[in-house]
């Protein structure tokens, strides 16, 4: 995970560092006095102060002050950065070429940099089992559409059961497959042969709905490409557990 870390680097030191990481793809963070300026859609300005600065490997850019979440300053997304020596301080420059961008940072001392490498290969799942996930979600369909309407669950076709099968607002049917991890492109192709089972028996449009809390972007170009639809569930409401059978009083 840490590739390099310099504490109290001077300033040609930091100005090395930062041009040996900044287009490796990896996670920089810096934590130092730093006096930020933002031009674009408008102009602002952070005054000297302590901050840290993050750098992912994606180009977004954060400045965070000592409170608060938010950062006083960010990029999104970078097409360029570049780092250079400015009267005895390192000056960074991250520039955004849509909308015309620019956030200029300058590390007036800098107390630690570090270089990361950081994974992200952990697997998302929404807590509770698929059964939970199907329950709560048949219950309250408007984590998936507003105005959808269940009207079965486990509905029994010739390639399967389908998890949810509902009608929109506009009276189209609707085939729901549900995921509580990251979606492949199995269940894809699995929603693809529902929705097509589905479009054999009744009569108008039939729609497709993948809701998972992930899915892979490949999986994610063939649902596109296939007609169907994605929808991230990231969170479900707590559904008290169905009696199986009545009590006697």
């Amino acid at each position: 995970m840490l590739i390099e870390s310099l504490t109290h680097p001077t300033p040609e030191a930091l100005l090395a560092f930062l041009r040996a990481h900044l287009h490796a793809r990896v996670t920089l963070h810096l934590a130092g006095e730093v006096e930020v300026l933002y031009a674009g859609r408008a102009t602002s300005m952070a005054e000297a102060g302590d901050r840290l600065l993050l750098l992912k490997p994606d180009g977004s850019l954060q400045v965070h002050g000592p409170r608060g979440v938010k950062p006083v300053n960010w990029q999104p997304r970078t097409d360029h950065l570049s780092a250079e020596l400015d009267g005895g301080c390192v000056v960074l420059h991250a520039e955004r070429r849509s909308p015309a961008e620019v956030v200029r940072v300058r590390v007036i001392g800098c107390a630690q940099v570090t270089a990361l490498q950081l994974g992200d290969e952990a697997l998302f799942l929404l807590q509770g089992s698929e059964a939970q996930m199907q329950a709560a979600l048949a219950r309250t369909p408007e984590l998936i559409e507003p105005g959808l309407t269940v009207l079965n669950r486990e509905l029994l076709v010739g390639v399967g059961g389908i998890d949810l099968y509902a009608r929109d607002s506009q009276g189209r049917f609707v085939v729901v497959e549900l995921k509580r991890g990251k979606a492949g492109h199995e269940a894809v192709h699995q929603l693809a042969r529902y929705v097509q089972a589905v479009r054999e028996q009744v009569p108008g449009p039939v729609r497709g709905v993948l809701a998972a809390p992930d899915i892979t972007v490949p999986a994610l170009k063939v649902a596109q490409a296939s007609g169907l639809e994605y929808v991230k569930v990231e969170a479900l409401p707590q559904v008290p557990e169905e009696a199986l059978q009545p009590t006697l009083f």
